[in-house]
């Protein structure tokens, strides 16, 4: 995986803000947010588990009927998965967030919970519509994930420079 600036503002985040927030990795499509988030989840945690929203099965998305009750709703997201969560030492990652508000609006209780850590990634997520049903958890830490920038662009490529050879 290639060096993102995004990868240094996740590494702050579960350092200093990870037992209060969850991190929300936000920006335009197909920018690199669920990779990130998959690559930091399995470098920095023991498990780690991943929803996709925006292809989930029936089985999965009715796991999350029981978010209001934790030890049944990670037990079962445990056995669905077969992923074991470690408390302090595991992460969730719900991607693709704008796909299920509800889930959203429960990242305030689950963050509250504090047995896990929890990223989420979302493209529009400030839309009015995806928006409207749901209170807003404040429990987010918001990280832009912008398109590959200059800089990025010569790290992937080997290059530490600002020269260029024409």
């Amino acid at each position: 995986m290639f060096k993102r600036k995004a990868w240094n503002a996740l590494l702050e985040w579960k350092n200093n803000y990870s037992k209060n927030y969850a991190a929300m990795l936000e920006g335009a499509r197909r920018v690199g947010k669920s990779t990130i988030a998959e690559e930091f989840a399995r470098k920095h945690f023991k498990t780690y588990i991943r929803i996709d929203f925006a292809n989930i099965t029936r089985d999965i998305l009715q796991i999350f009927d029981d978010i209001a009750r934790p030890d049944l709703f990670f037990l079962r997201l445990q056995a669905a998965t077969d992923i074991t969560l470690y408390p302090g030492e595991s992460v969730l990652i719900f991607d693709e967030i704008q796909q299920a508000p509800k889930v959203r609006q429960a990242i305030k209780y689950l963050v509250q919970d504090g047995r896990y850590s929890y990223i989420e990634t979302g493209s529009l997520i400030s839309i009015r519509k995806n928006v409207s049903s749901i209170v807003i958890p404040s429990e987010e830490y918001f990280i832009q994930v912008f398109p590959m920038d200059y800089e990025e662009f010569l790290w992937a490529t080997g290059n530490d420079t600002w020269n260029v050879l024409m």
